[in-house]
């Protein structure tokens, strides 16, 4: 596909928290590769809603710890435009109905705690508030 033609295949966006376990990812990139450090279960929530019409090309995008910013830019900043890169994924994966694709971070990321509440809000989506908490044994 083209990224000219990507709109076609958006059902809409939402926001994603992008959560890593930093200890695994060092430990996985030893051998060339990062799977678990990313991919845990509740590692990537999503939400609040699925919203639709919108032009993700210039979005101001936030994301609070505890209420303070750590995060602050806009989907403008990301290194390739959505329709780029749904272009891009799709000469290699076969992109299916339902399929969610996380565009990546701005700066501003940082070590998070049991105890701490992370905000991602994005301009004409909503905000994502998730509760971060120990792992259960």
């Amino acid at each position: 596909m083209k990224a000219s033609e990507a709109h076609e295949y958006i059902l809409g966006y939402t926001c994603g928290n992008d959560v890593s376990d930093r200890v695994v990812q060092r430990r996985e990139s030893a051998f060339g590769t990062l799977l678990i450090g990313k991919g845990q279960d509740t590692f990537a929530p999503l939400g609040p809603v699925i919203a639709t019409g919108l032009d993700p090309s210039d979005l101001p995008l936030t994301t609070r710890v505890n209420g303070a910013v750590a995060q602050s830019a806009s989907t403008a900043d990301l290194l390739l435009a959505v329709p780029d890169l749904v272009a891009y994924l799709s000469r290699y994966l076969t992109l299916l109905p339902g399929d969610a694709i996380m565009t990546g971070t701005p700066s501003g990321v940082g070590p998070i705690r049991p105890g701490d509440e992370v905000e991602v809000e994005i301009e004409g989506i909503g905000v994502l508030r998730n509760p971060v908490v120990a792992e259960s044994a």
